[in-house]
């Protein structure tokens, strides 16, 4: 079940509104028996508001921008096509998304073309770099959208440790009764930005969400990054010491701040996430040598600026003082607008700003090449603080990051007052599941075949 794909279809079918919220709110507490009536009525309430405030895309007169966020019809499903069931139609779909990557003219040793189990791109490495960032799940009715971004953000994830992105790859999933023409539009937006910092992707994967079990269009996927450190050390966050000065470019957010304007009728800021810039900064960095002075590099993603610098303070045992007037500074004017018209904090989200740490002799050269300016530096502690005039204010994560669209207001950040317990059962089955993959590694080890 989907409730957005279900809503979206109940528009489609001009059912009164009345009617969607009736019979959607019976289906949440079907589903979830932890809510009351009262909840599920303002959760279906904000998710109807959400997609009618999406479809409103349509009527935008800017026909360029309506074209990144329709994606092509094919008219046929992954059902009918059998994509995922590894037959005729699902070989041919393959085929075709290796003509997108293909199209790209960036180059791989074995290109996914050749439908291989696995690509191949050459390197000659000290260090071998990899990660994997899900597609944003408010972007599933917006593919390109969401490949773009999640190439995006898997990349960045490989730069900041210092590495250079030499391969993407992809997994794809989408639901029995989506449109084929979702999986070429997520591919369209990866190859995007693969052609344009000239990284190849050589492979992945496409399948149903749960084959014939689960109904409705939504995609699921996710890219992975491969990346090489030749020479020099990872920027790991581990590595920031006391004495080093903090320096970030702007951020205009990935498929946070998308989604958020999608979710919220404020279009035309999808126009500044569309960039390459924070990849391109670390690609001087690296090519400059510019990377061997940097103690610790990472992207204002995992929870905005709250999280990433508590995250780091623990990590590396060191408190971070942060200017509030000059961090502010380094988000995207539009972007920042639009935070603060919806009342949303903008240290608490993701801004997808570079934040470089290290030492001060080499900052200028740093931001000459990166476009980053100073925003703190780095003291004796484990706690982080944002400086506003006079204050000292402790920079610390919510329970959830910023509610950043109608139905996340809705939801709430607030802790959950059995928090604590909760943790404890979470633990509880943590050390189930690695009894059991002990019991298995032995179970191996007794049926090991010699050879």
């Amino acid at each position: 079940m989907d409730l957005e794909g279900y809503i979206r279809r109940c528009l489609r079918k001009k059912i009164p509104e009345n009617k969607i919220i009736e019979d959607g709110f019976k289906r949440i507490l079907e589903i979830k028996e932890d809510v009351d009536e009262e909840f599920a009525k303002k959760f279906i309430k904000a998710i109807l508001e959400e997609v009618k405030t999406t479809e409103k895309f349509k009527e935008i007169k800017d026909e360029n921008l309506k074209n990144i966020l329709e994606y092509p019809k094919s008219g046929i499903t992954m059902g009918k096509m059998g994509v995922g069931s590894r037959g005729e139609g699902d070989f041919f779909v393959h085929r075709e998304i290796a003509r997108i990557v293909k199209s790209t003219k960036v180059n791989a040793y074995v290109s996914t073309e050749e439908q291989d189990d696995a690509g191949i791109v050459k390197a000659d490495a000290k260090y071998i770099v990899a990660a994997i960032d899900g597609t944003h799940s408010r972007l599933s009715d917006f593919p390109f959208l969401g490949g773009f971004h999640v190439a995006r953000a898997a990349l960045r994830d490989v730069y900041v440790m210092g590495a250079e992105a030499v391969a993407l790859i992809s997994d794809i999933h989408l639901a029995d009764d989506g449109d084929v023409g979702k999986i070429f539009d997520f591919t369209a937006g990866i190859c995007a930005v693969s052609q344009a910092v000239n990284v190849p992707l050589i492979g992945g994967s496409t399948l149903r969400v749960g084959g014939d079990m689960v109904i409705g269009d939504r995609l699921v996927s996710a890219v992975g990054a491969i990346g090489v450190i030749k020479e020099g050390e990872p920027t790991a966050r581990r590595n920031a010491e006391v004495g080093d000065v903090i320096l970030m470019t702007e951020g205009s957010g990935g498929g946070t701040i998308t989604t958020t304007a999608l979710y919220y009728g404020w279009f035309d800021v999808i126009y500044e996430t569309l960039n390459v810039d924070f990849i391109r900064a670390c690609q001087n960095l690296i090519r400059s040598g510019l990377i061997k002075k940097i103690h610790a590099m990472t992207d204002v993603t995992n929870g905005g600026l709250r999280g990433d610098a508590y995250e780091i303070s623990k990590t590396a045992k060191v408190s971070l003082i942060f200017d509030k007037e000059k961090v502010y500074k380094t988000i995207n004017p539009k972007v920042l607008e639009m935070l603060e018209a919806l009342n949303i904090d903008p240290l608490g989200v993701s801004t997808d700003s570079l934040m470089i740490i290290c030492p001060e002799e080499y900052a200028e050269e740093i931001k000459k090449v990166t476009g980053a300016v100073e925003v703190g530096y780095v003291e004796e502690g484990e706690e982080s603080y944002l400086v506003d005039g006079n204050k000292k204010i402790p920079l610390k994560p919510m329970f959830r990051e910023s509610a950043y669209t109608p139905v996340k207001k809705v939801v709430g950040e607030k802790k959950p007052e059995n928090f604590e317990e909760m943790k404890e059962k979470v633990k509880k089955a943590c050390d189930e599941a690695i009894k059991k993959k002990d019991f298995v590694v032995e179970l191996l080890k007794e049926r090991k075949k010699k050879f």
